[in-house]
């Protein structure tokens, strides 16, 4: 059970430890040293054992506040941090940490660290999914919508009132809250699509996953796939999500139709994760020679490749480029984002197969579009655990991804930025009021999107895909 804060900002009851030790203070989460926008919401952490906490905020040797907490917490109020923030743009504040407890009554006082306050703003809202891992049974998920200068998260559509009813796929036509779709599977399922406060659903005849939207908002790219899974005995990996085939199409939106090219729904191929480039002339997606699944699924090995789009004729260029070439680079590629300059590629890199979010090498990649060479960002990775979806800020300077680090089983989110001349800093997890609840919330955040705005998301969009005969008493 989570104890109740008891946290004084600037608070009068300061103490003076009687010791002061040459380290880092052992916070949680790890802010020491990050990058962060000076529009997020306060970086809560705390310090696991502590029975008195004190956190002096200084810029440029000026102490700013400082705050006092118990049970280990230090919990900045909003309005405080976002002074600190505003006044530090372009700079860094210097955190020093004190603590009191049962080994050190007299308290403790650790070497000061920094959190350098970028320019670079980042999107107001970020939008994801909540479930349970894929190795566990789930009952209710839902979409849901987290305000980044707040705590603040808002419930867009879940399935509470239906019964065991799958959401997913969601997707926002250029990061817009008034625009989006997502998937509700089931007898009465489709894909359900949000405009300007009114929601409608459609039935295309092919199923469909993993969409993308063109930036001009009439058509969707989407993977047509036949996914199965396989559990293992042994080993790390609990799980294999794989395809056994799959395709690429377009729906039109206006004319609600399936439009195809033979080429990418040919067996002798695999394509899967479609995205646009930001001008919406070129389609890149994941294709791989088809395998024999599962028992080839290490040698199941995905590039990336790009096409041309004519988005006034809905038809794609003879020409079809290799980006990301697996046989000479190695691994196998998924869930390419181009940045919205259109000069870097993102993508998750893996051993093998399709489906990176179970492989524990899988890590974070990119490409320089405009020389081919590849990004250091091996600052976002963890060697030893998952990082997969991924999605870039507006303005290009921030890097939302999911990982598994902390605990190798729950995805969580981190927010990396990425600077003006292509450099990658230390990423930081996503700030919640009480820092604990990032390892007592047990559910894995899927899909991470920003989005400009609140969605306004009608009460009644559950009646859609609401089987009567199958709610819960």
């Amino acid at each position: 059970m989570i104890g109740i804060l008891v946290t004084l900002s600037s608070c009068n009851g300061k103490k003076e430890a009687a010791e002061s030790i040459d380290a880092l203070p052992k916070i949680f989460p790890d802010y020491c040293g990050v990058t962060i926008p000076l529009n997020i919401a306060p970086l809560n952490f705390m310090v696991e054992g502590a029975e008195h906490i004190q956190a002096k905020i200084c810029l440029e040797e000026m102490e700013l506040e400082t705050v006092c907490g118990s049970e280990g917490v230090v919990d900045i109020s909003i309005e405080d941090w976002s002074d600190m923030t505003t006044k530090a743009a372009g700079k860094s504040l210097s955190v020093e940490v004190s603590v009191w407890n049962e080994e050190k009554p007299e308290g403790v006082r650790y070497k000061s660290f920094d959190i350098f306050v970028s320019k670079d703003t980042i999107d107001p809202y970020i939008a994801y999914r909540l479930i349970e891992p894929g190795y566990e049974a789930w009952r209710q998920m839902g979409i849901y919508e987290r305000e980044l200068s707040s705590f603040d998260e808002y419930e867009i559509v879940s399935n509470k009132i239906t019964k065991s009813a799958c959401i997913n796929c969601h997707h926002f036509d250029r990061r817009s809250s008034k625009r989006m779709m997502f998937h509700a599977r089931g007898e009465k399922g489709g894909t359900v699509f949000l405009e300007n406060g009114n929601t409608h659903k459609v039935k295309p005849e092919k199923s469909v996953v993993y969409p993308a939207w063109h930036p001009k908002g009439r058509y969707i790219a989407f993977a047509s796939n036949v996914t199965r899974q396989s559990f293992y005995g042994q080993g790390r990996q609990p799980i294999e999500v794989y395809d056994r085939s799959s395709d690429l199409v377009v729906y039109d939106t206006q004319e609600d139709r399936i439009v195809s090219d033979p080429r990418f729904v040919e067996e002798i191929n695999m394509e899967t994760f479609p995205t646009w480039s930001p001008d919406g002339k070129w389609l890149y997606f994941c294709s791989a020679p088809s395998k024999n699944m599962p028992d080839e699924r290490k040698d199941l090995h995905y590039n990336i490749v790009r096409v041309a789009f004519d988005s006034n004729t809905c038809k794609f260029g003879e020409t079809i480029d290799t980006v990301y070439n697996a046989r000479v680079n190695g691994g196998s590629a998924s869930f390419p984002r181009v940045s919205p300059d259109g000069r870097y590629l993102c993508f998750t890199l893996s051993a093998f197969g399709t489906f990176p979010i179970w492989h524990n090498e899988a890590d974070l990649a990119m490409l320089d579009l405009t020389s081919g060479k590849a990004v250091d960002v091996k600052v976002w990775n963890d060697r030893d655990n998952t990082e997969s979806y991924h999605s870039w800020s507006v303005n290009g300077r921030w890097m939302l991804f999911s990982s598994r680090r902390l605990d190798g089983r729950y995805t969580r989110l981190f927010i990396g930025h990425f600077d003006k001349n292509g450099n990658a800093g230390k990423p930081f997890l996503l700030p919640q009021k009480d820092p604990r609840q990032n390892t007592l919330r047990l559910k894995s955040f899927n899909v991470p999107e920003f989005v400009d705005g609140k969605v306004d998301m009608p009460e009644s969009t559950v009646e859609l895909f609401r089987c009567p005969d199958k709610l819960i008493q």
